[in-house]
Parts: structure tokens; sequence; C-alpha cells
């Protein structure tokens, strides 16, 4: 045991060193030092899609593709590192996309300094929550999914639509894919095609359901089409048996469902063939999933459920298109989903508005993003207009075969 004096002269020794000893320590361990407000040396860019419940599959393949555009970058833009945060904006309790989590997910890329971009929403409903948030923040969000038409386009929607998701009087939010006033004319116009006389329409009550039958209708009508009802359904109900049957009775060549996979678009498909009602099923890209197929059942859609869809399927993507597509069988092994091309897009205009700025400046990098003209990427050629939206106009119509989506052809929807 040492003496009391060689203690003591040890003890100062140690504590003469120890200094030294924690700066080493923090040098090893550089996020120690990193200040709360963010380092400037990285931009963070978030995405909020729903990655619990049946949207699960078809939001992955759009993960993986902003994982892809940001890894093809070097994970660098404007002289920047580029850190990717997926998020998830659904809840289990929900099993698709939640209010609250939204909410959260907004307001947590806010409060980030890093944070300059928002990837998202899948669903529109939530976009209307997170999008006055993001604008009073000058945070720029891009959607590739989102098709409400009141979330941009003036006397399309409710009355104080868009405005009341501009608070600041600018526009931050911006799409990569067409609106579903395009939607449901391009539907209507394929219907007329396929000898439809008289269609049924329903819809899911929710935003984008709600707009995208109303669209549908409309087009529907004023082409000739008569329509024999409208009518919303409960998204959780076990079954649609007396709606078929009142359907049934009326005989309309077409039933058009508003809505997406998870609010029960394949209980409609499963009782209507239940139910013997013969007639075709008509269903926006809400239902363009591999979910809203394996909820239907085996073989309950082939020959008989439609589907439109803005832009082109995956495996009709040519030149920049292609590329990704073969990128993404080559780094994920698997298919990309429908939407896995728009995330891919969203992302590389987001990284070159970046580039541009050579800043990290919110308010600078929504400023570069409203001015994408022009733009070559993956989906062709386009620009964004005044209010956010892709001057793109091409939809797909897709069939069912074999329990496989199948491209029909393409449909063409100028703005009416």
């Amino acid at each position: 045991m040492p003496s009391p004096a060689h203690r003591n002269a040890s003890c100062r020794a140690n504590c003469a060193r120890r200094p030294l000893a924690v700066l080493v320590t923090l040098l090893c361990l550089p996020w120690l030092l990193a200040p709360t407000t963010g380092a400037a040396e990285s931009i963070t860019i978030v995405s909020s899609l729903p990655l619990t419940g049946s949207s699960a599959a078809q939001c992955q393949t759009m993960v993986n593709g902003i994982t892809m555009a940001v890894e093809q970058a070097g994970a660098a833009a404007g002289g920047y590192s580029i850190v990717y945060k997926s998020l998830d904006d659904a809840s289990p309790e929900a099993a698709s996309w939640d209010p609250k989590v939204e909410a959260t997910n907004a307001d947590n890329a806010i409060a980030d300094p890093d944070v300059m971009a928002y990837i998202g929403t899948y669903n529109s409903g939530a976009a209307k929550i997170s999008m006055p948030k993001l604008n009073l923040a000058s945070l720029v969000m891009i959607s590739p999914a989102n098709t409400a038409s009141g979330l941009t386009k003036p006397g399309l929607g409710e009355k104080n639509e868009p405005e009341v998701y501009r608070p600041t009087g600018k526009v931050t939010y911006f799409r990569v894919v067409p609106a579903d006033d395009m939607q449901g004319l391009a539907g209507a116009r394929w219907a007329v095609a396929m000898g439809v006389k008289s269609a049924y329409v329903l819809n899911d009550r929710e935003v984008y359901g709600i707009g995208v039958a109303a669209s549908f209708r409309d087009h529907a009508k004023a082409l000739g089409i008569t329509i024999l009802g409208f009518d919303g359904i409960d998204g959780k109900a076990a079954n649609y048996r007396s709606t078929v049957s009142r359907m049934r009775n009326l005989h309309p060549d077409l039933v058009y469902f508003g809505g997406i996979t998870q609010n029960n678009g394949g209980q409609i498909a499963k009782d209507m063939v239940n139910g013997g009602l013969k007639a075709k099923l008509m269903v926006p890209d809400g239902c363009y999933e591999k979910a809203f197929i394996d909820a239907a059942g085996e073989h309950t859609l082939d020959g008989r459920c439609f589907v439109t869809f803005g832009g082109l399927p995956p495996d009709q993507l040519t030149g920049k298109g292609k590329l990704f597509v073969d990128a993404y069988r080559a780094r994920f092994g698997a298919e990309p989903e429908a939407y896995a091309a728009y995330a891919y897009e969203a992302a590389n205009v987001v990284l070159a508005a970046i580039r541009r700025v050579h800043a990290k400046d919110r308010a600078a990098i929504c400023a570069a993003v409203a001015a994408t003209k022009d733009y070559d990427g993956a989906l062709g050629r386009w620009s964004f207009d005044a209010n956010g939206d892709t001057s793109l106009t091409t939809f797909s119509g897709i069939g069912v075969t074999d329990d496989r989506f199948v491209f029909v052809t393409a449909l063409t929807a100028p703005t009416p």
C-alpha cells in the first residue's frame, strides 16, 4: 500500500494530466462538440410517409427511391454533406397515416435547423396538416403522391383552398404528380372509350377520395355518362353488401371508387363479386398498390378492375426513368412500386436546388425549387407552375390480370 505522501503526489500528477485526457476524449467523440443548433457542414432531408399498415410496401419503395437519389449524389450537394431521415407518419392504432403523427413529424422537422426539405406526404389528408406549418417555416415540401386538387388549385377544392395552406402568402408546397382534376378527366374519358353508359360513384369520405370521385363524376356526366348515384362509405365497415345490392338494382356499367386501399377498396371489389354485380370497377392511384389486389382476394379483380395513375408505371418508363428502374433492381433486388420513381424525382429536385443555392438557407432552397423549369429527370422533361404543380399531364390506364397490374394504355388529360 502506498504511503500517504506517495498517494498525494500521484493525485497531483493525475489531476494535472486530467484536462489533457478529457480533451483527447472529446476529440475522439466529435459529436459531443457539435453545437445544438446544428452543424453548418450538413443538410438534412426528411420524408414523411406511412410505413405502418398496408401502405408500408408501397412507401418503402419510395424511401428506397429517395435513398438512391442521395447515394447517387455521393451524399453531398452544394458543398454540404446530405443526411436523409425517413419518418413514419402512420401509427399502429390507425394502421394508416395518423394526423397526430404527421403533425409531430412536421413540428420536429421545423425545429431541426439542419432540415432544409420535407418530402411527403403520401396521403392528401396528411398534407393538409403539415402544409401550413412548413409554410410558416419557409421549409420546402415536395410530394411524390398527393393528388387532391384543392391543395394547390384555386376553385377546385374547399372555399379557403389553397390559401389556407399558405399563411405567408408564398408557395412552399410542390408536387411531381398530376392532380385529381386531371385524373378524374382521364378516368372519365377512358370509361367512355370502354363503352360505359352509366356509372355509380363511391368515395371513402377522405379529402383525396371525395375530390377524385367528384372530378370523375363531373367529367363523366359532361361526357354523356349517366351518374346513378354518388355515395360516401364508411372505410372501416365490415362489408358493403347493402350498398352493392342497391347498385345492382340500378344496373350500372361501371362502379367508380374514389379512395385508398386502406379504406376498404378491396372489400368493395370482393362484395361486388359475391353480390353478383357484374359492373366494371374503376379506381384511382390510391389503390394502385399490391395491397389492393391482396385485400380484394385471389383473382377478384382479374379482367374487371381498371386503375388510373398519374404518369407511367415503372415498366413503361424510358430514358432516365428506365435507368432508375434498372438501378433500383440492382440496388434492392426487387421491383419498385408505382411511386418509387416519383420519390426519386422529388429528392433529385431538392438536391439540384441545394446545388444551385450553395447555402444552408430554407427560403433560398424553396425559391430554387419553385424556379424548377424544363427539368430533365426520371419522369421526363417538366416544370413547376406558379401553384407548385407539375406540367406533366400523362396518365396510365392499368388493368389487372392474374393478380398483377398490367399496363393497358396511356391517357392524356390536358388541363380542363
